[in-house]
């Protein structure tokens, strides 16, 4: 149960289902509400298609050019970590990802689906924690469950979006994305420890 707390908030923490929000809204603006509901449900399955591609086969795809998954986490840990530093002290999601909005590019694949749901750090994710010389097939089953978890509050939040967003307003997003940033920051910490140890192992 631990283990499935623990994946859960890091996807949680990579996905941002809250900071979505102002994406969302921004994208959606021009559209009526029957075509919002549209797109909400679009962008989450391109990226709940994109995320399971990366939990299904990212590991084997990293062994097939070489690259020894401990590296890949180190890596992964540091662009996560520079990530969170935005995300606390910087440009949050929201703002980066509204201006990307804004510059015209209003569909649901992109900044919906990628880069601002299925973000880099949730393919890492995906990858790290169903490595297949750490985990068992039942843990793996328990980070895919999670993730999907997170995926469909990230929809419920979608299709409720205008509400909440005039419930916690551009403040109260801002606010739960430098929260998530710090605690992926510390993930981001641990996942480099862990894999330069993996790497040190080997």
């Amino acid at each position: 149960m631990n283990d499935w707390i623990s994946s859960f908030v890091f996807f949680f923490a990579v996905i941002d289902p809250v900071g979505t929000l102002p994406v969302f809204i921004a994208v959606t603006a021009r559209h009526a509400e029957w075509q919002k509901r549209k797109i909400a449900i679009i962008a989450v399955l391109v990226a709940t298609g994109i995320l399971l591609f990366f939990l299904l086969a990212g590991q084997y795809l990293l062994e097939t050019i070489g690259v020894p998954l401990s590296a890949f986490q180190v890596a992964g840990g540091v662009v996560l970590f520079l990530f969170a530093l935005t995300m606390i002290f910087g440009e949050g999601k929201p703002e980066q990802e509204v201006e990307i909005a804004r510059s015209g590019h209003e569909t649901a694949i992109f900044p919906l689906a990628v880069p601002s749901i299925a973000s880099p750090g949730a393919m890492l994710a995906a990858v790290v924690l169903t490595d297949n010389y750490r985990f068992d097939p039942i843990h793996q089953m328990r980070t895919a469950t999670s993730m999907l978890a997170v995926l469909g509050i990230v929809l419920l939040l979608l299709l409720t979006a205008q509400w909440i967003h005039r419930w916690i307003g551009n403040a109260g997003a801002s606010i739960v994305s430098r929260v998530m940033g710090l605690i992926l920051a510390s993930v981001a910490t641990t996942n480099v420890l862990v894999g330069i140890q993996q790497f040190f192992s080997i």
